[in-house]
């Protein structure tokens, strides 16, 4: 049995501890929370045990889960790491580029695992494409949120837009060759919306537009590729697949089209999409790679890849305020 603690009770916090309290080889240990209100009603709402010291919190754990905000992501990690504890720690990996790079460097050199909060990995809509050859050549992704105070300490690129970073990094087999990025501060003093676009050396092109401003919610991603379309629905969990079709197809829709080289067999397959809890699935393998001794999904090295093409982006726009 795995004991956890959880360090870092908010919004996000508190599903952390409802998803954790139903995995079977985990054991809720307690909490950290230096804030009385979120302290006061974790201890009201889940009976659970409150340590007013992260260490002495560590000291009874095997895991470690960090759902705290991001500047106080590189000590925790940092004491966990030492007490040779388990982690998990939400996006983004650390709150500079100097802490995530001596995290990863502790990471690797201690023998535990350490998994990183990229949670859309986990989408289901994501997960319907596992076993289809992914090699996009244009991507296209929209990222809007309405305005919510809560993360406006730092910018839109690391509260939403390293989402679809991450996602996209671990698509494209490639490393980023140039970016070009704008982004505008409108309500809060860290940019709210941005534009990003992403050269890759193979080819590959990214644009990503994210915004915490907007009247309505999405969470689109669209692939092209050789012969193939396929349009992820994050937000409404659905996911299509538009290509050439191939003998082996089943279970698609198709219909045909004249096209210059001649008649073309178009085929459209939505994948099952299986219902399913994110957070649950991310902390589930989080926990089956610590028992099974396998590599953790999102790894210290994917978040640190991330992180670095988000601060190359913030570099762009010129923001300074999460760097």
């Amino acid at each position: 049995m795995l004991k956890v603690g959880v360090f870092g009770v908010g919004h996000l916090g508190k599903f952390h501890l409802n998803n954790w309290k139903e995995i079977e080889q985990a054991e809720l240990v307690g909490f950290f929370d230096p804030g009385e209100e979120n302290a006061k009603g974790v201890i009201d709402q889940y009976q659970l045990t409150r340590f007013d010291d992260a260490e002495k919190l560590m000291n009874e754990c095997d895991v470690i889960d960090i759902v705290a905000p991001t500047t106080a992501h590189f000590e925790l990690s940092k004491m966990a790491i030492t007490k040779g504890k388990h982690v998990f720690v939400e996006k983004p990996l650390a709150n500079t580029m100097e802490e995530a790079k001596e995290l990863v460097q502790l990471a690797q050199e201690a023998n535990i695992k350490f998994q990183i909060g990229h949670v859309e990995r986990f989408n289901p809509a994501f997960l319907a494409l596992d076993g289809y050859a992914i090699h996009p050549m244009f991507i296209e992704v929209h990222r809007l949120a309405q305005f919510n105070p809560r993360g406006t300490d730092v910018s839109v690129i690391l509260d939403l837009m390293i989402h679809d970073i991450d996602i996209i990094l671990s698509l494209v087999k490639s490393n980023v060759k140039s970016i070009s990025a704008n982004g505008v501060a409108v309500m809060s003093d860290t940019p709210d919306i941005a534009n990003v676009r992403i050269e890759f050396d193979n080819g590959c092109v990214a644009n990503l537009t994210s915004s915490r401003i907007s009247m309505k919610k999405m969470r689109k991603m669209r692939l092209f590729q050789k012969d193939a379309y396929i349009g992820i629905d994050f937000l409404a969990k659905k996911t299509e697949i538009i290509k050439l079709n191939t003998p082996e197809d089943k279970n698609v829709f198709t219909f045909d089209i004249e096209t210059n080289n001649g008649k073309k067999t178009i085929a459209i397959a939505n994948p099952v999409i299986e219902d399913g809890n994110a957070i649950k699935k991310e902390l589930q393998a989080f926990s089956n790679a610590i028992i099974n001794n396998t590599n953790t999904p999102v790894t210290v090295l994917d978040g640190y890849r991330a992180m670095d093409v988000a601060h190359q982006i913030l570099d762009k726009i010129g923001d300074r305020h999460a760097i």
